[in-house]
């Protein structure tokens, strides 16, 4: 008889694929299901996009490509960072991967001891502590409070910090909260990194162009070119782009840390599809005005779901300010009893309840590490929120 190996069996499956699991039998079963459960824009990928894909078929690129990414494909990342983010990046700095997900994969098995330990600001995306706990990282969470519109405290990082902290994970623009770092939270946080200097810092910035009320994205290697030996940038075309598909995801960092990443990526998957790699490029080079669009209808829809979901009582919610998520707190809640009768003794129980009852699905923030909350996706037509947003108001009014 089968039996996984201990690392798997012990891991728990991703919250935001769990829900839309349950979401999609109900729809079988003929239930009017609404998800706000997953992270996907609801803009098609760019056109540029879909000619450099079917330009790599014209030119006959479909044989197997170079682990580390294609030379054309890695001057446009090169291009990127510079024109984002003001950074010179060597090619030999810069490697391509299948998604974010995988640049984070190849990190960790690349670096991490059993033991070493990983400091995770929660709320966080579901993967890094997973991720981490699978080569025996040891995830440390630092809580980021909704009164200080979810931002780290560089003081309670420090605390977190022992001999055996390997990395410091950044990911801001943020999900599931949409909180950014400012300049001073950046300069606050380099300043404890500077007297850690075994600590690596991995900045997902894969939200970067999703910012709202006229902010924009910093990178920590901006601010603190110092530390750029040991910082390492995940970023793709996924989020910015609406390339979720395509799984083109990209690293920036160390020399030698890229190299350790190559190295793993060469015993898994190999280099990626070469005409995703080809629709990365384009859309790299390709104009911001879509990027921007997107950006706009994003703050326009945050700005009505918020106002919406602060309006409903109960409920608390502090204003994203990047990415496409809201991130409501359920406290009030907690303890009571649905129109139908479930306990709502979580926001696991409250994201279950809400599902099984208004056939809404959200993500209970549990799930990232700092509940009680759910997020919800706002990358969803302006119908659909109006919709989502009735059936929320509507349960809410049903707990007793």
């Amino acid at each position: 008889m089968f039996r996984p190996a201990t690392r798997i069996s012990s891991l728990p499956a991703p919250a935001t694929i769990a829900v839309a699991t349950r979401a999609r039998e109900l729809a079988a079963q003929g239930k009017p299901v609404l998800s706000l459960a997953l992270g996907q824009p609801d803009f098609p990928s760019p056109a540029e996009a879909l000619t450099g894909a079917i330009g790599e078929v014209e030119e006959g690129r479909t044989g197997y490509p170079p682990v580390v990414g294609q030379k054309d494909l890695l001057e446009a990342i090169a291009y990127k960072f510079k024109r984002d983010n003001g950074l010179e990046a060597k090619l030999s700095q810069l490697m391509v991967s299948n998604g974010g997900k995988q640049v984070i994969f190849n990190a960790f098995m690349a670096s991490l001891e059993e033991g070493d330990e990983v400091i995770v600001p929660s709320p966080y995306w579901v993967s890094y502590p997973l991720i981490a706990r699978m080569f025996g990282g040891v995830p440390v969470d630092v809580v980021c409070r909704e009164e200080d519109g979810f931002r780290p405290d560089a003081a309670h990082i420090a605390q977190a910090i022992t001999p055996k902290t390997r990395w410091l994970v950044l990911n801001f623009p943020n999900n599931p909260t949409g909180a950014i770092l400012e300049r001073k939270d950046l300069e606050a946080i380099a300043e404890v990194l500077r007297t850690a200097p075994h600590v690596l810092i991995m900045c997902d910035e894969m939200y970067e162009h999703l910012t709202f009320d006229g902010r924009t994205h910093l990178s920590l290697a901006q601010v603190a070119p110092d530390l750029a030996d040991r910082i390492l940038i995940v970023n793709g075309v996924s989020k910015a782009y609406a390339m979720t598909g395509w799984r083109v995801g990209f690293a920036y960092g160390p020399e030698a840390l890229i190299r350790a990443m190559v190295k793993v990526q060469g015993n898994i998957t190999s280099g990626i599809c070469t005409l995703a790699q080809g629709g990365a490029k384009a859309a790299l080079y390709g104009g911001m005005d879509g990027v921007e669009t997107m950006r706009a209808t994003y703050e326009r829809r945050r700005n009505k779901v918020v106002e919406i979901l602060r309006a409903i009582p109960g409920l608390t919610c502090a204003m994203p300010e990047g990415a496409f998520y809201a991130y409501p707190g359920i406290k009030s809640f907690i303890g009571k009893c649905s129109a139908a009768g479930y306990k709502l003794d979580s926001d696991v129980a409250f994201a279950e309840a809400l599902l099984e009852e208004e056939h809404l699905a959200v993500v209970p923030g549990s799930a990232f590490g700092l509940g009680p909350h759910v997020r919800l996706s706002f990358a969803a037509s302006d119908e659909q929120l109006m919709e989502a947003c009735t059936r929320l108001k509507r349960f809410v009014q049903g707990i007793r």
